[in-house]
């Protein structure tokens, strides 16, 4: 793939930062190295000396005070390691990537870690978007998402869905206008991307299925655009089978795959990661050099001690034990809109994630309910898609 077409020219500009290179040096120098560079404050002037954690199942994971010197430092921006060494095995056994033995300009299966998946996301878009771009979403959409693009100045258009999520159908009409060798054309502005949250989409809980999956990815391969598999709520799939990945589907090296420990771990931790092919992740990996510098050392040290505490059976205990949680949750807001809401509004019954979409019957604009009756009733349902709609 010509992967230089989708980048904008600030991503093109970016240089790898001499001082970064030499953290990722430091990274996996010995220890009797003695470092007069790239300016690392000295660890025995930190406070603190070591950690101990609880874990809710588990033993408690300790860092000790050479451990905690690395987790109290910069880390490299790709993130540390052994993290990144876990991740990748991990992504490997789960999604089985075609391009993981690719040659790395062919689009070579690559991950970074971001400050949470969100901070990944901002840059993947910042990375691709010229104002006037053509972009895809799924409709509705995260409100986050559209925060994030609008700056950037896009041409943004909406993909129908329904509770199996983005329409291909839909999709295929949308493209219908350009011809498929138009990609190659920069003035005919064909779409760059597609983005789509697969499974429990937030706001509407809906999720792709196997077969639009497949639909999808054989669109973006005849027009040629990316796509950005944003996935928080994989873990939080409630039946299986589960269905297949775009990244498990990606022959071509054109998905974008962001995944996050925030719905399953913890939120503040804020640690995100980001897979795809290995000449767009590093245009990612030089913007985190100029901005957040790393991703949270103590935070991703604490992730990888409690995986490595773990290990891939204890990690599935604890995703399944969070899916059982999730899907009791669901069970009771569907059973009381059942009760409370037959005949006044319809709903679908999500898959998968943490939403339930409820469309009320014979109101247009929900928005005074939402802000003023339910908070009178002391109940904040969601909102703040009907701006973005």
């Amino acid at each position: 793939m010509n992967y230089s077409r989708f980048l904008t020219a600030r991503s093109m500009s970016r240089k790898l930062s001499p001082i970064r290179a030499a953290a990722d040096l430091l990274s996996v120098a010995p220890e009797t190295l003695i470092n007069l560079s790239p300016g690392y404050p000295n660890p025995h002037a930190f406070p603190f000396k070591t950690a101990t954690i609880t874990i809710r199942h588990g033993t408690a994971i300790h860092l000790d005070e050479k451990l905690m010197s690395r987790a109290l430092q910069y880390s490299p921006s790709s993130g540390i390691p052994e993290l990144i060494s876990w991740l990748k095995e991990f992504q490997i056994k789960l999604h089985n990537p075609p391009t993981v033995h690719y040659p790395p300009s062919e689009g070579q299966m690559d991950i970074c870690v971001t400050s949470g998946c969100q901070d990944g996301l901002c840059k993947v878009f910042e990375m691709i978007i010229n104002p006037g771009d053509t972009i895809l979403l799924n409709e509705p959409v995260y409100p986050g998402t559209i925060q994030a693009l609008t700056p950037l100045g896009g041409n943004i258009i909406n993909v129908p869905s329904d509770e199996y999520g983005i329409i291909p159908s839909s999709l295929r009409e949308i493209l219908s206008k350009w011809k498929p060798e138009d990609s190659k054309d920069p003035k005919k502005n064909t779409p760059k991307f597609l983005y789509t949250i697969p499974n429990g989409n937030n706001p509407t809980g809906n999720s792709l299925t196997a077969e639009r999956k497949k639909d999808i990815y054989e669109l973006a391969r005849k027009y040629d655009f990316l796509i950005i598999e944003d996935d928080p709520y994989y873990f939080l799939q409630f039946s299986k089978p589960w269905a297949p990945t775009f990244l498990s589907m990606d022959v071509d090296g054109r998905v974008i795959r962001g995944d996050s420990f925030s719905k399953v771990l913890s939120s503040g931790l804020r640690i995100g990661f980001i897979t795809g092919p290995k000449p767009l992740i590093e245009r990612i990996i030089l913007h985190n050099q100029v901005s957040v510098i790393n991703a949270c050392s103590f935070a991703q040290f604490m992730v990888l001690q409690l995986l490595h505490q773990w290990g891939e059976e204890g990690f599935w205990a604890h995703i399944n034990r969070t899916i059982e949680f999730y899907r009791s949750q669901r069970d009771a807001i569907v059973a009381a809109a059942e009760k409370w809401l037959s005949g006044l509004a319809e709903w679908h019954v999500p898959k998968a994630g943490m939403f339930l979409w409820i469309k009320v019957k014979g109101i247009p604009d929900v928005k005074q309910l939402i802000q003023e009756k339910a908070i009178e009733k002391e109940v904040k349902p969601g909102g703040g898609w009907e701006e973005e709609m």
